[in-house]
């Protein structure tokens, strides 16, 4: 699991759309996957039943980390739907903040 040592960089989610993501899995094992969809599945019913926004941290394809702070408004096994529309592939997410 990759850390967040360094200051991730901010960015819109209006921008999602244009960034590549990568093929694998950013985290490696099974319990920290069942642990981000526990928190992908919180995320979405705070931004639907109180239009909360969180911190959604992600790596790109270029091994960069970035920073989101926006409303979930959907997940499924695969892809985070955000307030904008766009989509955000689960694989990619390293984790969440929550305010």
């Amino acid at each position: 699991m990759q850390t967040l040592e360094q200051t991730p960089e901010i960015v819109a989610k209006e921008t999602v759309g244009a960034l590549r993501f990568p093929a694998h899995d950013v985290l490696t094992l099974p319990v920290q996957r069942q642990w981000r969809r526990y928190e992908a599945e919180r995320a979405t019913t705070l931004g639907n039943g109180y239009h909360t926004k969180v911190d959604i941290y992600f790596q790109t394809a270029d091994g960069a980390t970035k920073r989101l702070y926006t409303t979930v408004w959907a997940c499924d096994p695969e892809y985070l739907t955000l307030k904008s529309g766009a989509s955000l592939p689960l694989r990619a997410v390293i984790g969440f903040d929550f305010y």
